[in-house]
């Protein structure tokens, strides 16, 4: 004879079979289990054709309301009888949980307070419930209303990386995805032009708070009687470098004066805790979030003050440029601020301009390479997107290359002193591209691979040098900050951070350094192609590479790319007109036609 069991929340026929029962499932599928393993309900004869009949729950509960009982005693009380399917039904109206609760083997019914307490709490479900979908149809039909305001909420922190998934997306259709939740605010005009890749990106977009110390009492250098020239796009407010070359007999002496960051922030410090946290400044068109606090750039910025303190590199560098000697001090000096078109027209920087161009031609046939692609500057002031295309100046090139001798100094210098250091390496492109167009400098960046920092040095191929370091640019990037805590521990006979130490800051810098520039790449697109939308755009266009019938094309006033059809024949690096269709603001993606 087969009893009634209830078996991992099914019935089940139960039939002993020595210190086991074999059970009969729903399916028709047997199994072997304990017997502690199932609820009992009924000793059978039971069968799996299990309808309960109606049955007074209510009255029942009444009459119990507080009490524990079996449940054959429920079975009684609320059907009249106790057989399988009466068992069953008391069992289900246990697994209910409104009136009655299963506890364990046994039955307890509710007091009046938890039932009204229970019927209070769906009550109320049911009406967030309703109010929920009647929010989710307004928001289909693009009408919110002001008491939608929490399911906006829910769409703007999925659009914002602030949450993985969202029930609002879910009930409209919808991926869910930041991309999807951004062009729903865009639809429903919640959002306009809100940029939300930085905090996306879970990036920081407040300044440190915290407290700069005084700059200490050292002996520095007075070499405030030479010229010093910090040469920078015209809207630059972090003068980190500055330079100035003269002739002599051996061919040229070099003067790279950075600022001394590392007179302020020390290894293990609270401010070097947290530029490291922050990897580099973020440069958005909205403004820039520095990794220091505000103040460390009128302290030390270069052309700020009067007088400035800096970290000096003397470079002794022949005609051909080769460096044949080095020296570094902390200095004062006294600095000129200048933008790349007015440095032109400074006669004083003409021995700059001949070491410039000697130390590139010198790279340039150790395997350096020479990619000019356009660049353009976006800023968002007010509430006017302006691009502006970065003229390539002459004078441009003369301050990388000054910054590129320094680099490589300083990693010269860093190998033969046996000094642990971030050094900047690039392996060899996979192929090298010949021609002078755009089409071919494209070509040749697709070939190049990553440029990575390691705490072991490496040529760096890109540059066409054996070894190299970022040097000049401190208050911009903790990378640079740590290459000169190393040097300044150097000079003064101090302990420097470990191999270990510093490969443990590369690797952390890195990793937010990726975050940054990833942020500063699409919020440029961004406010492109916000500019695009508000003014549209019809310009030239240059054809840098063919798939199939489609062109890719550079457009220089924008810093774009955009892949066209082709509507006829065209050679690489031809120049065509562009105009500008529609923009995928979520996606970052625009159309243009070749008209």
């Amino acid at each position: 004879m087969a009893a009634l069991v209830v078996y991992k929340g099914r019935p089940a026929l139960a039939v002993e079979k020595g210190d086991r029962l074999e059970l009969t499932l729903p399916d028709g599928a047997r199994v072997r289990v304990r017997p502690k393993d199932v609820l009992w309900l009924h000793p059978g004869p039971a069968s799996l054709e299990l309808n309960p009949p109606e049955g007074e729950e209510e009255a029942a509960w009444e009459l119990l309301q507080g009490q524990v009982v079996d449940l054959k005693d429920l079975a009684e009380l609320v059907y009249g009888s106790y057989t399988p399917e009466t068992a069953y039904g008391a069992y289900l109206l246990a697994q209910r949980g409104e009136r009655f609760l299963l506890e364990g083997e046994r039955v307890r019914a509710r007091t009046r307070e938890e039932v009204e307490a229970l019927l209070e709490a769906r009550r109320k479900r049911e009406e967030q419930e309703r109010r929920f979908q009647e929010g989710v149809r307004r928001l289909r039909e693009g009408v919110p209303a002001p008491e939608d305001r929490p399911l906006i909420q829910e769409v703007e922190a999925m659009a914002l990386g602030e949450r993985r998934e969202s029930r609002v997306l879910r009930a409209l259709g919808l991926p869910e995805t930041p991309e999807a939740a951004h062009g729903l605010l865009l639809r429903l005009g919640v959002w306009q032009r809100q940029n939300p890749h930085p905090r996306r990106l879970g990036l920081i977009l407040v300044p440190p708070e915290l407290r700069l110390p005084a700059l200490p009492q050292e002996k520095r250098v007075d070499l405030t009687h030479l010229p010093a020239y910090a040469i920078d796009d015209e809207e630059s407010q972090d003068p980190d470098d500055a330079v100035y070359a003269e002739r002599v007999p051996e061919g040229f002496q070099l003067w790279v004066h950075v600022a001394d960051v590392a007179a302020l922030v020390e290894p293990f410090s609270p401010l070097d805790q947290e530029a490291m946290r922050r990897g580099a400044n973020l440069y958005l068109p909205e403004g820039t979030v520095p990794m220091l606090p505000q103040e460390a750039t009128w302290v030390l910025g270069l052309g700020l003050k009067e007088v400035s303190p800096a970290l000096t590199f003397r470079l002794k560098v022949s005609g051909e440029g080769e460096i044949l000697e080095e020296e570094i001090v902390p200095s004062w000096v006294r600095v000129r601020r200048l933008s790349y078109r007015e440095a032109l027209g400074v006669e004083e920087l003409a021995p700059l301009r001949d070491l410039a161009l000697a130390f590139r031609r010198k790279r340039l046939a150790q395997g350096g390479l020479d990619l000019r692609l356009p660049e353009v500057k976006v800023r968002l002031e007010g509430q006017e997107v302006r691009i502006r295309p970065l003229e390539a100046y002459e004078s441009r090139i003369w301050v990388q290359e000054a910054m590129h001798l320094a680099g490589y100094a300083a990693a010269h210098l860093a190998l033969r002193e046996g000094l642990p250091f971030p050094f900047a390496t690039q392996e060899a492109p996979s192929r090298r591209v010949e021609g002078e167009g755009l089409s071919a400098m494209w070509e040749q960046r697709k070939a190049l691979k990553r440029a990575q920092l390691k705490a072991v040095p490496a040529p760096h191929r890109g540059l066409g040098l054996p070894l190299y370091a970022q040097v000049t640019s401190p208050l911009r990037r903790y990378l640079d900050l740590v290459a000169h805590q190393q040097l300044r521990a150097w000079l003064k006979g101090e302990k420097p951070l470990s191999q270990e130490e510093v490969l443990q800051r590369v690797g952390a810098a890195e990793s937010m350094a990726d975050l940054v520039r990833e942020a500063e790449r699409k919020s440029k697109l961004h406010w492109i192609l916000v500019y695009l939308m508000e003014k549209g755009y019809e310009g030239r266009g240059i054809l840098v590479e063919k798939r199939g019938g489609q062109g890719i094309f550079l457009l220089p006033e924008l810093g774009l790319t955009a892949q066209v059809a082709l509507s006829k024949p065209l050679p690489l690096d031809a120049e065509v007109r562009l105009r500008f269709l529609e923009a995928d603001l979520p996606r970052l993606e625009a159309r243009f036609t070749l008209l």
